[in-house]
């Protein structure tokens, strides 16, 4: 079964969970088979580098046929129905709701979240309209719309999904893609950030729907009664719409490599994720996996292992943050539900699912 996965999200300044998502699905079906029935596409590199070459930084994952348009004309061109799929393939599984023309090949998707529709306001207009026309190509284009959880499925069959073609995808992520902790770099980060013991930690895109201003503000009302006024570090690329003013305790870390992010897992005294609406929850799981405590909204990636908060309850938030951090007992409670949680949660169990479902599409 030869299989052509849509990675254009990987061109993005800022890939975000879905490219994270990307390299850990191609990851997990390399370690199935050595990924050799797997094609990556995405569009040209500016400058004529990463035409699939060893110059692509999509080459390391693997098999590249690249697009002669750069982005964004490439997604604007699916957009509108030009640069479909080329043939040879099985199967096209598009990665997010930017699914190109299949052109007769079976397509699938995974549609991560709506959040679009629940939290419009986190949203600019013009992404608001892009998202709602995208899943309407998606619904139309794709013959089987994979979801993370039954919510996101109940999202589709409002939006016109037929029954049919919804299709809920049991943990369809890992969490064991971090790479191993690097204790100098990790150090070495700290100090130039001039964190000097322990702090609490947050890691997401710096966007409104990620609710770091109500972090921000439960930490501002948490810091007082805390045993210790330990800093809340921020880690992350900037996205849009999104300013953190500075203030005391608050650390602005911006994006931070494999190796460095594992070790500040590993090192805070707790990790708070508290988006808006998320489709699984990449980040909650990390900390799990290594070995942090994690106060989160809800979401379907933490299993019941973190400790749950209404996010747009700034009061709750901030005495969550106090009691996780200030209880040993509580702490190590989440720790040992955490690391059982993320244990379910590996790229190859994942990829052997997308594998199923692209042999459901085949064989239909």
């Amino acid at each position: 079964m030869k299989v052509l996965i849509v990675a254009q999200q990987l061109r993005r300044r800022v890939p975000g969970g879905i490219g994270t998502y990307v390299r850990g699905l191609t990851m997990g079906l390399r370690a199935l088979d050595g990924g050799r029935d797997v094609t990556l596409w995405a569009s040209a590199v500016r400058g004529g580098a990463g035409r699939g070459g060893d110059d692509d930084p999509l080459a390391s994952l693997g098999r590249v046929r690249t697009s002669s348009l750069p982005a964004p004309l490439l997604t604007r061109a699916w957009d509108v129905g030009f640069a479909g799929a080329p043939p040879g393939f099985d199967v096209l599984h598009a990665t997010s709701l930017a699914v190109p023309p299949p052109r007769g090949t079976p397509a699938t998707v995974l549609v991560h979240d709506v959040a679009f529709r629940h939290v419009p306001e986190a949203y600019p207009r013009r992404g608001r309209r892009w998202h709602e026309a995208a899943l309407r190509r998606a619904i139309r284009r794709a013959r089987l719309l994979a979801v993370p959880s039954p919510e996101t499925a109940e999202d589709l069959l409002a939006a016109g999904a037929p029954t049919e073609s919804v299709c809920v995808l049991t943990n369809p992520y890992g969490c064991d893609h971090l790479a191993p902790a690097d204790a100098a770099a990790t150090s070495g980060l700290l100090a130039r950030l001039g964190v000097d013991g322990e702090y609490l930690l947050t890691v997401s895109t710096l966007e409104p729907r990620k609710n770091l201003q109500r972090l921000v503000g439960a930490y501002r009302a948490a810091r007082p009664r805390l045993p210790e006024p330990w800093p809340l570090v921020v880690v992350g690329p900037s996205g849009w719409g999104h300013e953190l003013a500075p203030e005391a305790g608050v650390v602005l870390a911006g994006p931070v490599p494999g190796a460095a992010l594992a070790g500040l897992y590993g090192r805070a005294r707790l990790v708070a994720y508290v988006p808006l609406l998320e489709g699984f929850g990449l980040p909650a799981v990390e900390a799990m996996y290594a070995c942090a405590p994690v106060v989160a909204s809800p979401m379907p990636s933490t299993g019941g292992a973190a400790f749950e908060v209404d996010p747009r309850d700034v009061d709750a938030i901030a005495d969550a943050l106090v009691a996780v951090a200030g209880q040993e007992g509580v702490r190590s409670q989440l720790v040992t539900a955490g690391v059982l949680r993320s244990s379910e949660l590996t790229w190859e169990a994942a990829a052997r699912r997308h594998v199923e479902l692209w042999s459901e599409v085949v064989g239909s």
